[in-house]
């Protein structure tokens, strides 16, 4: 099945749109005091509304640019076949990154950034790519392999300021999202 021209426009539009919204909020965190935290701070109850904003939140410039492109990249080609559900996909990973975060990430730390999203993206496509067997699919598997494989270390526990936590639960979303693609279209 060939992709609509429409496809790829629409898919445009919701990815400019993201990075439109994460400038507009990186503006904000710089004017408004103490909104970096409203991430997810695990297992409290006021770190459960991070897991709707700690994506959009960024530590500071280096940090928003780091998460931007390839948010752009990845929603473009998530949001241009109507076969992976985009949207239900995106919002599957979006919660369930979070909530997974939420559960296990470093108590006494502020989770922030979109990077949880960009694993659970990039496990995804290529999960898709291989459930959904299709040649498209697994095209676009393997690009996502090719320019995001690299982040396979991201998921390793260490030390620092970076959420591991976040980059396993948002690739484990992704897998787990992509599965019930699969269920669904079945």
């Amino acid at each position: 099945m060939t992709v609509k021209r429409n496809d790829w426009h629409n898919a445009l539009v919701v990815g400019g749109t993201f990075l439109g919204v994460l400038v507009v909020v990186a503006l904000a965190a710089r004017f408004i005091p103490g909104l970096r935290d409203w991430g997810i701070r695990p297992r409290t109850a006021w770190g459960l509304v991070g897991v709707l904003f700690s994506p959009l939140l960024h530590a500071n410039l280096a940090h928003l640019m780091a998460n931007a492109i390839p948010c752009f990249v990845l929603l473009v080609l998530l949001f241009s076949d109507r076969h992976y559900r985009p949207s239900a996909s995106l919002a599957m990973i979006w919660a369930l990154a979070g909530l997974g975060t939420w559960l296990i990430g470093r108590g006494g730390a502020v989770h922030i950034g979109a990077s949880s999203l960009i694993y659970g993206m990039v496990a995804y496509l290529v999960a898709a790519g291989w459930l959904r067997r299709s040649w498209r699919a697994a095209g676009v598997a393997l690009l996502v392999l090719a320019l995001y494989g690299g982040l396979v270390y991201g998921v390793l526990p260490r030390r620092g300021p970076v959420s591991w936590e976040g980059h396993l639960c948002g690739a484990i979303a992704g897998v787990l999202a992509a599965r019930w693609r699969e269920h669904r279209m079945r």
